[in-house]
């Protein structure tokens, strides 16, 4: 019986270890703080391959990120890390950035592809592939081969598909126009008999 007793303490004792050398190892791994939230913002939510990878591993939305991950969104799924107070970055398609915060200030090396910013406390200095850094404001992108950059429009009021609802909604504004001004008399053929069930 007192041995039996033995072998437990050193089996708790080796799985206490073991417990505690795992913790420190997560912990280690975490090379930076965290400073946001991943979300998936484009492809197929239910299907498998609409993840995108940090650090080498697939991520899928609400994945904490940290300072100096990087951050690679596979073809025909583009993410946004909402960074709190320092704002929010949109990567598109088959982009591949590292991403660097301290406190509101957003930075990184874009290697692929291209990132929007949504919304920024500062300037985000994006280094492309010549080795500028380009300056983006809210609403400005940046390509990997661009050295400059470019405004986004394609939320603004008045985009591409502006005048399929202006004609949808004109048509139906024009039909109810027309419906009430038009004469209320109906002619449904009259003349018509009817005949009620003998009893």
């Amino acid at each position: 019986m007192n041995s039996k007793l033995w072998i437990n303490k050193a089996l708790s004792m080796c799985l206490m270890i073991a417990l505690v050398a795992t913790y420190s190892m997560i912990t280690l791994a975490n090379s930076g703080k965290a400073v946001g939230e991943l979300m998936i913002t484009g492809g197929n939510s239910a299907s498998e391959t609409s993840y995108v990878t940090v650090n080498g591993e697939p991520a899928k939305s609400g994945r904490t990120i940290f300072s100096s991950s990087t951050i690679t969104t596979p073809d025909g799924v583009s993410a946004t890390v909402n960074l709190g107070k320092a704002g929010n970055i949109q990567f598109g398609p088959n982009t591949s950035f590292v991403l660097n915060v301290e406190g509101n200030a957003i930075g990184g090396d874009l290697n692929a592809g291209s990132i929007t910013v949504l919304s920024a406390a500062q300037s985000v200095g994006v280094r492309t592939l010549s080795g500028e850094v380009v300056q983006l404001s809210a609403g400005e992108t940046a390509t990997a081969g661009s050295g400059t950059a470019s405004r986004q429009t394609s939320n603004n009021v008045g985009g591409p598909d502006w005048w399929v609802f202006a004609l949808i909604f004109g048509g139906a504004a024009a039909a109810i126009i027309y419906a009430a001004s038009a004469d209320n008399r109906a002619d449904f053929g009259g003349g018509a008999t009817t005949v009620s069930p003998v009893r």
